[in-house]
């Protein structure tokens, strides 16, 4: 999981592009569920800043962390001066000062399993919140969605990120607060360090073009971790097969908790 953890930086500026960005919709859900006053935010796994401009334009200090120097080269490009900016892993992050937020945007499952949980929590203030989110692009229609995995499964098998607990994250229709804890969820509710887990969904659905639809498919992990020639044939592949516009499924999947006092 290292090296595919890693693998962004070299598209560091395609992915600013091509990757979307965070709904003022989730940064209220999260800021409701704190229930107080958030003045600072810790980031982990900032990559391009996508998430840290959404909580910042809050007037919430945020600190903003990646291992990746690439990354953050493009994350200085696009965030206000107020962000702090730490290139850092998860991992070696310092555990002063704590912080009334932690948050992960599409990149919690790049963390190490060990400590993962005890660590989140000195990262925090008492009864501090954390919260994780994310969630891939689909395609609408099921028939085209087939034709493409059709395509690629020569190449590739499966462009998914498993989580740690080796689940695939649902966020298809039905997927929200009444659906099973997915994951992180289950191991934050297992972990005994936190209480209110939660669990919902924030529904997207957009178009774009099919060059779009594959320039984004190129920042994915998967598809970065084969090599140069192949991955520039699977992806033309792709684009043959698609229309012009694409119609696309981009839930959110959002777990929130908040650190036992």
């Amino acid at each position: 999981m290292t090296e595919r953890a890693r693998s962004f930086g070299s598209v560091a500026a395609a992915y600013e592009r091509f990757r979307l960005g965070y709904p003022d919709d989730l940064v209220d859900e999260v800021l409701a569920y704190a229930g107080r006053p958030v003045r600072a935010a810790l980031e982990i796994g900032a990559g391009t800043g996508k998430a840290t401009r959404a909580f910042a334009a809050r007037g919430i200090a945020v600190t903003a962390t990646d291992p990746d120097a690439e990354m953050l080269a493009e994350l200085r490009r696009h965030v206000p001066t107020s962000v702090t900016v730490l290139q850092a892993a998860f991992e070696d992050l310092p555990l002063d000062p704590a912080f009334d937020l932690v948050f992960a945007a599409a990149s919690f499952h790049w963390t190490d399993i060990d400590g993962r949980w005890p660590r989140v929590a000195a990262l925090l203030t008492a009864q501090g919140v954390f919260a994780s989110f994310g969630g891939q692009l689909h395609l609408a229609d099921a028939a085209l969605a087939d034709t493409v995995r059709t395509v690629r499964s020569p190449y590739l098998g499966d462009d998914e990120v498993p989580t740690p607990d080796g689940s695939v994250v649902d966020t298809g229709p039905g997927s929200g607060s009444d659906s099973p804890m997915q994951w992180p969820g289950s191991e934050l509710s297992d972990s005994g360090l936190f209480t209110d887990v939660r669990q919902s969904v924030i529904e997207r659905r957009l178009a774009l073009t099919s060059a779009e639809y594959v320039a984004h498919l190129g920042t994915i992990s998967a598809y970065l971790m084969l090599p140069q020639r192949t991955r520039h044939e699977v992806l033309d592949r792709i684009l043959e097969v698609l229309p012009d516009v694409v119609e696309l499924d981009s839930d959110l999947t959002l777990h929130l908790a908040r650190r036992r006092s």
